[in-house]
Formats: structure tokens, C-alpha cells, sequence
């Protein structure tokens, strides 16, 4: 084994920031036991590991080495090693599917044999479909073939067994005969769910730091914008934002609390009179309404805030870089409103804040795109919402609660 992977890694992904950091967190072991590479969850470890041939790898340009490493990093950005079996589970037509996803988006960066859409026995197939897909395709592909009568032999030794989730790479991809599959998908799935769980984890924990230094300015490299959305999408943490909304109204009530003769003490009955606890949250919702804000998010935050109403009233704040206090006006607890805009200017945070401290509310949300500098500390609790695109790209950041209106 003269070839030594981990000693050429960084220079082989300079141009690739998100995979370059992505890589690091990442065990890269030589092992002739498979044909070329390939990804899978260490059952001893518990961490994603990388195997590949180092003789294979030898006789690769840089260039198609490079492509390898991102094909097999693909894999487990998209979690076809853990996660997104389909019904069925494991099966070649599946290795192939996941393959021809991945290499849509590597085309030419890929040595002889790879599985490209719309060559050899994918012709016809188009360039950047999903995996389920592809998978579809290739069914119909199958069927059509058993119902010509024509056979299933493939090209070299890459066909591997129906099921069995391996291939040896040595197919071809130029041919009209099926070609089996590329790389060494032995492993998939096989792991305990205890072990997957905890190896995708930490998977997940390492494409959001490998994205937010990509974000930061390191770059993305070649990854489409697209591929981008869908890398950010599978690491941020989905929540229901309306049952956010409900827990931080109920968490911002106070309790006013009053002697009453009519209700019996629990601690001292009939001794001391009992108590009477009224609780009602003054919520303020800050709706920043400059020209940068669209009405579709504005149509979302009211539709969930009739439904809001049901369990208190709510103070209206429409901002842009003031608060016009002759817009102000309360939404009363039951009360069902449409939208409205009122205001079309620019974007400072520090006039809702300021508001809300002198008025002494409990809470205030404040509806937003985040686009202006970060505002001074409120005495209320308070909670942002944007939409995805918002919320993936802050103008400032903050330790305060924010939810994506989905």
C-alpha cells in the first residue's frame, strides 16, 4: 500500500472549502477489500469512516480524485448510508440510484466506469433528478427489459447480487448492459439503530460546522446553489413555530393574585381566605414593515396571529426605522384582523425595543427579514421570526430565540 489518502486529502480539496472541512471529521482507512471507495458507519466506533483502495486511488489524476472524495462525502450529506432507504431497503437499483444523484452534480469530475445520467444504460435518463427519481426509472428500466426478455447481465464484476448492497466498480458505465454499482456500498444500513443514530449525530453536527464555515466566506466551492439550500435545510433543527409562538405567550404571563372569602385556602381552609390567580400576557408583536419585508411573510404572521388571539391580547407595533405610535392599537383576545401594511421605510430594531421597555411588556416578538443591526437588550423576553433565506443569512446574530416561519 504505497498510496496514503490522508496525506493528500487537503491538497485535493483546496477548491472545496465545504468538503475540505467536512473531510477533517471524517476516518480515511486503506483496505483492499473493496475495489475502489467507499462510506459507511464503523460499528466499533460508532463514527462514518471512508475506506478506499489505495491502488485504485494511484491510478487516479488528482482531478478524479478529488471527485471521488466529494462522491463519497455526498453520500453521507445526503444520509443514503443511514437514513433514506426505500421501502424494501438495500438493493443494487438503489446503489444505482443514489450514484446517479450524486454524480449530476460531478459531472467530469469522475473516473471511467462512474454511473453518469444519460449515458450507456442511462441513456435517456436526465441530469439532476433526486434519488427517488432515478430510483423510479430504473425500475421501469428493469421492467421493460423482463417484459423484452432481454438479460441483466452486466459488464465486468460490478453487478454484485440483488439486495446485497455491494458492487465491486469495475463495471462499465459506456455500455447498454446494466452496469451494477461504482463504488463499495457494502455496510449500508447493516449497523444497529442505536449505532446509526449516533454516528448520524455527529455526522449532522459536522456538515453544520463544514456549512457555517462555508457560509462565513470560505466558499462552497462547485456546490450548486440548490445543493446548498438542501445541505443548510438537512441541518437545521425543524420546529413547529406555532407551537413556539403558544409556549412563549404562556411563558410570558403573570399571575395577579387577590384574596377571596369565595375560594377555600388549600393551605389554610376555612381559617384564611383562598386565592384568585388571573394570569394575561402583555405581548407586543413588532412588525417590521419596510420596503425589504414581502407580503407573503406578513400574510403568514397574521393568519397565525387570528389563531394567536385565542389566548390573549396583543399589542401591535408596526416599525420600520421608528415606531409610529398612531398605528399602535391593540388586538383584542378573540378578534380576527387582516393584513395590513402601513409602513414602507428603512429597518432599526432599537425602536420597537425602546417601546416595549418604557411600556413594560412581558414578551415581544418581532416579525422580521434581520435585515439591520443587531438591536440594544429589551427587559421582555423577546423572539424573532423570518423565513428560511432570512434566517440563514442574519445581518446579525443572536442568542435570542428565532423561528423560520415555514
Amino acid at each position: 500500500m504505497t498510496f496514503d489518502l490522508n496525506k493528500h486529502t487537503a491538497r485535493l480539496l483546496r477548491d472545496e472549502p465545504f468538503f475540505a472541512a467536512l473531510s477533517r471529521k471524517i476516518d480515511k482507512r486503506a483496505s483492499t477489500a473493496i475495489p475502489t471507495a467507499g462510506v459507511r458507519v464503523n460499528p466499533d466506533s460508532g463514527y462514518f469512516e471512508m475506506l478506499y483502495n489505495p491502488e485504485f486511488f494511484e491510478g487516479l489524476t488528482d482531478d478524479h480524485k478529488q471527485g471521488v472524495l466529494m462522491h463519497e462525502f455526498y453520500h453521507l450529506v445526503f444520509e443514503h448510508v443511514t437514513g433514506r432507504l426505500p421501502e424494501g431497503g438495500m438493493s443494487m437499483i438503489w446503489n444505482q440510484a443514489t450514484d446517479l444523484a450524486i454524480n449530476s452534480h460531478l459531472m467530469g469530475k469522475l473516473p471511467k466506469g462512474a454511473l453518469i445520467p444519460g449515458e450507456g444504460y442511462f441513456e435517456g435518463f436526465p441530469v439532476g433528478a433526486t434519488a427517488d427519481q432515478y430510483l423510479e426509472l430504473l425500475k421501469q428500466k428493469k421492467q421493460e427489459q423482463e417484459e423484452n426478455g432481454e438479460g441483466q447481465g452486466g459488464e465486468g464484476e460490478g453487478e454484485g447480487e440483488e439486495g446485497n448492497g455491494s458492487g465491486s466498480g469495475s463495471g462499465s458505465g459506456n455500455g447498454h448492459s446494466d452496469p451494477g454499482a461504482w463504488d463499495d456500498h457494502s455496510g449500508w444500513g447493516e449497523t444497529d439503530n442505536t449505532t446509526n443514530e449516533i454516528a448520524k449525530e455527529r455526522l449532522k453536527e459536522a456538515v453544520k460546522k463544514a456549512a457555517e464555515e462555508a457560509s462565513k466566506g470560505s466558499g462552497w466551492g462547485s456546490v450548486s446553489s440548490k445543493c446548498r439550500q438542501d445541505i443548510i435545510d438537512s441541518v437545521t433543527t425543524k420546529v413547529c413555530w406555532r407551537k413556539v409562538l403558544r409556549y412563549f405567550i404562556k411563558t410570558s404571563q403573570k399571575a395577579n393574585k387577590r384574596s377571596t372569602i369565595k375560594r377555600v385556602n388549600k393551605r389554610y381552609a376555612y381559617i384564611h381566605p383562598g386565592k384568585k390567580v388571573q394570569r394575561q400576557a402583555k405581548i407586543a408583536i413588532a412588525i417590521d414593515q419596510s420596503g425589504s419585508v414581502d407580503n407573503t411573510m406578513l400574510t403568514k404572521f397574521f393568519s397565525e396571529l387570528n389563531n394567536l388571539a385565542k389566548l390573549a391580547e396583543f399589542t401591535i407595533i408596526p416599525f420600520d426605522h421608528e415606531v409610529d405610535e398612531n398605528k399602535i392599537y391593540v388586538w383584542k383576545k378573540g378578534e380576527r384582523r387582516k393584513t395590513e401594511r402601513v409602513l414602507t421605510g428603512g429597518t432599526c430594531f432599537d425602536a420597537p425595543t425602546d417601546y416595549v421597555n418604557r411600556h413594560n411588556f412581558d414578551g415581544v416578538i418581532i416579525l422580521t427579514d434581520m435585515y439591520a443591526p443587531k438591536p440594544k437588550n429589551c427587559k421582555a423576553q423577546r423572539m424573532w421570526m423570518t423565513d428560511a433565506r432570512c434566517a440563514a443569512h442574519p445581518y446579525f446574530t443572536t442568542r435570542e430565540r428565532v423561528i423560520v416561519i415555514d
